[in-house]
């Protein structure tokens, strides 16, 4: 058992992880039903609020009101997107197998299948989403969806925007009728490393570097009872751009990199960071030229603007690397920069030439053939994405296709990976080191899997099951009965 955090940080933080851990029991109790209302509640908090939080999260950040309006609708209808997916109980999997006697491998029992909340939930927020993947964020919203109560442990880039998101949070669950506990925060990062080490928490989410996120994740793995740690950590996020693409619309290649590369000052996980073209080509000329007339752009903090200064250093004295454009960077502002190698350089060395710059910096790597894309895509370490900018007709691009779907989480065709939907259909994760478990997704409605597991049921009285395994399926869920789906038909409402 771990050692109550009161005997290390007082007893103010030990009487919260008690309170968190209490409510846990009775909110992973509610119906989805009570706990949609209750997100759709927060969802109009924090709408509500708009004018008074986009402000302090631009004065905190140094991001654009305009883009933080935007993120700000963006969480509000996640909140509300995972609302709807308890509405329509689409976030579980829930089968029943009656009894059968003649089963081939021997006698069946009556078995059912559900899942409940994990426990409560550390959320570690992440710093270049200060709504959208902070204190309300997805982790935070899923996490409350699957019927978890929530540690926050807020983002130092954003304090005063953490507090004041987080108070319109609890209150609004609280007025909701969440039982009192539900949702908390904490500042300090040593608080943060205990409450994660002890045994009342059941799971943690982050979202950040690869040396953040593999720290918690051991703290996670070493406890005695090891606890399920979802961290969202590096990427490159590969674009490979074929002899094909070129010929067909290189202009538009050149300057649809250039803006997802420097879209918020390069601070997207999913920002593209590594481009291969052909050498023939010429392309990175033509990036340069495009380049010369963008402007240095304000980081988050001067924590992350320091941080990219130094690995762009790190990278810029790699022998096998040369400049294509070198920005002048100081202070908060960053200016974009781009460097260049080969793929035959690139495979001497992918380790250290395969790595994350946070900020507006790419590596343009040159290609002699389309065959060394597949190699490239062999030695690819996880990643959150990987973009092909091709022709349908050319062989490289269904190679690339195949092989990369073993290496990243989502494959963009002809588009740009800095956009992520929140939808049903999205995969925002990928094999390590993009995150430490590529089973699931921090975005969209299948998010919420991640804070559930399966319990099975094996004939237990139709009376004391779940709702959705009894019989007569009271609540109307879709459900797997005998190996087939069965979708309850709508129930006519009276005219």
């Amino acid at each position: 058992m771990s050692q109550p955090v009161a005997d290390r940080n007082g007893d103010a933080l030990e009487e919260t992880l008690s309170r968190t851990a209490a409510a846990s029991l009775s909110w992973g109790s509610t119906s989805p039903d009570f706990r949609a209302s209750a997100l759709e509640l927060v969802a109009a908090g924090l709408e509500g609020a708009r004018d008074e939080l986009v402000p302090l999260a631009a004065r905190e950040t140094h991001l654009s009101t305009d883009r933080l309006a935007g993120e700000l609708t963006r969480t509000t209808f996640q909140l509300r997107a995972f609302a709807g997916a308890l509405r329509g109980r689409s976030f579980g999997d829930t089968v029943i197998d009656h009894a059968d006697p003649d089963w081939p491998s021997g006698p069946r029992p009556d078995l059912r299948v559900t899942t409940v909340a994990l426990g409560p939930v550390l959320v570690f927020a992440g710093g270049n989403f200060p709504f959208a993947f902070s204190t309300a964020g997805g982790d935070t919203a899923s996490a409350l969806a699957a019927g978890c109560a929530v540690m926050v442990k807020a983002h130092p880039g954003h304090p005063e925007l953490s507090s004041a998101v987080g108070t319109i949070l609890g209150r609004c669950l609280l007025d909701a009728g969440a039982p009192h506990g539900t949702f908390a925060q904490i500042f300090a990062e040593a608080e943060a490393r205990d409450v994660l080490a002890d045994a009342r928490i059941a799971a943690g989410a982050f979202t950040g570097s690869l040396d953040g996120g593999r720290a918690l994740f051991d703290i996670a793995a070493a406890r005695s009872d090891p606890i399920p740690f979802y961290a969202e950590m590096g990427s490159v996020n590969p674009v490979f751009v074929t002899p094909g693409a070129v010929a067909a619309r290189r202009t538009a290649i050149v300057n649809g990199f250039l803006t997802s590369m420097m879209l918020g000052a390069g601070q997207f996980c999913t920002k593209p960071g590594v481009l291969f073209v052909p050498q023939e080509s010429l392309l990175e000329h033509e990036l340069v030229d495009a380049l010369v007339v963008q402007s240095a752009q304000a980081m988050l903090s001067e924590q992350i603007a320091a941080r990219y200064r130094l690995m762009l250093g790190t990278l810029g004295r790699h022998k096998a690397l040369r400049w294509l454009a070198h920005g002048k960077s100081e202070g908060l502002m960053s200016a974009p920069s781009i460097l260049t190698t080969t793929t035959t350089e690139l495979l001497r060395d992918p380790a250290r030439l395969l790595l994350e710059c946070f900020g507006p910096a790419a590596l343009v790597v040159t290609y002699d053939t389309a065959e060394e894309l597949l190699h490239v895509a062999q030695v690819l370490p996880g990643q959150l994405t990987a973009t092909i900018h091709g022709e349908t007709d050319e062989l490289i691009a269904a190679q690339l296709i195949q092989l990369l779907a073993r290496r990243v989480g989502r494959i963009v065709w002809n588009g740009w990976p800095t956009g992520v939907s929140v939808t049903h259909a999205m995969q925002h994760g990928g094999p390590y080191p993009a995150t430490t478990a590529s089973l699931h997704t921090s975005v969209g409605s299948a998010a919420i899997k991640r804070f559930l597991r399966p319990v099975c049921y094996q004939g237990v009285p139709d009376a004391l099951l779940p709702h959705e395994l009894q019989e007569t399926n009271p609540n109307g869920i879709p459900r797997w009965v005998d190996g087939s789906l069965r979708i309850p038909l709508p129930t006519p409402q009276p005219r």
